[in-house]
Formats: C-alpha cells, structure tokens, sequence
C-alpha cells in the first residue's frame, strides 16, 4: 500500500511541476509519475542538507514539488535538441 501511495502522490506532484514550469513538456503519464517521485527524493535531500529534515523523514509536500521542479528543469535541459 505504501508504493501505491508514493506513486499517487508522485503523480500529483510531477502534475503541479509540470503546471508551475513554463513551457512546453512532452511527457506521458509515467513519466510525470517518475518526475514527482524523484522530486520527492530531490526535495528530501535538499530538505536533509538545509537541516529541514532529520535522517529517515520525508520531504514535505511544497518541498517535494520543489524538488520536481528541479529535476523536470534538469530533464528539460538534458533532453533539449540543437
């Protein structure tokens, strides 16, 4: 059950990154769900280093859409062609 929640959530967090971001986003819906749920890790780690979060807690959500942002950025960048 706790998959299924990280999935469910990742999805609506990699959909509030890809309306937050600018621009266009060629993605289907795995791998909006793959874009939150590494936002996730992202924003847990960002939240770790910053002193946010102790050692084994999750990111919050704002934190994990954050997260999202950055890594749909990085992919946005990566996947760019000249």
């Amino acid at each position: 059950m706790t998959i299924l929640w990280t999935l469910l959530i990742g999805f609506f967090v990699g959909l509030i990154a890809r309306f937050l971001k600018p621009g266009r986003q060629k993605m289907g819906i795995i791998l909006t769900t793959v874009l939150g749920v590494v936002g996730a890790f992202v924003g847990t780690f960002i939240g770790q280093t910053l002193g946010l979060y102790q050692s084994g807690e999750a990111a919050g959500f704002l934190m994990s859409v954050i997260g999202a942002i950055i890594v749909l950025a990085i992919y946005s960048l990566l996947s760019k062609r000249t």
